[in-house]
């Protein structure tokens, strides 16, 4: 999944659970224009940050290594 994809999810989960950026963000113990970033692809942001996000959201966040 591309950073895109996972940006879009998370901003349409967000919407869906009718939780604000500021809210989330301060849930996450992030910035609000981290989150912002990370909702618009504008941000790399760590696994730890990612996982804190998505566990607030109720996703979960697999990743696969490959050889």
């Amino acid at each position: 999944m591309l950073l895109a994809e996972l940006g879009n999810m998370i901003r349409e989960r967000r919407k869906t659970l009718r939780i604000t950026q500021p809210h989330l963000a301060e849930m996450a113990g992030i910035s609000e224009s981290t989150l912002y970033k990370i909702e618009n692809s504008k941000a790399n942001p760590t696994i730890k940050v990612l996982n804190q996000v998505a566990e607030i959201l109720g996703l979960e966040i697999m990743l696969e290594v490959k050889k």
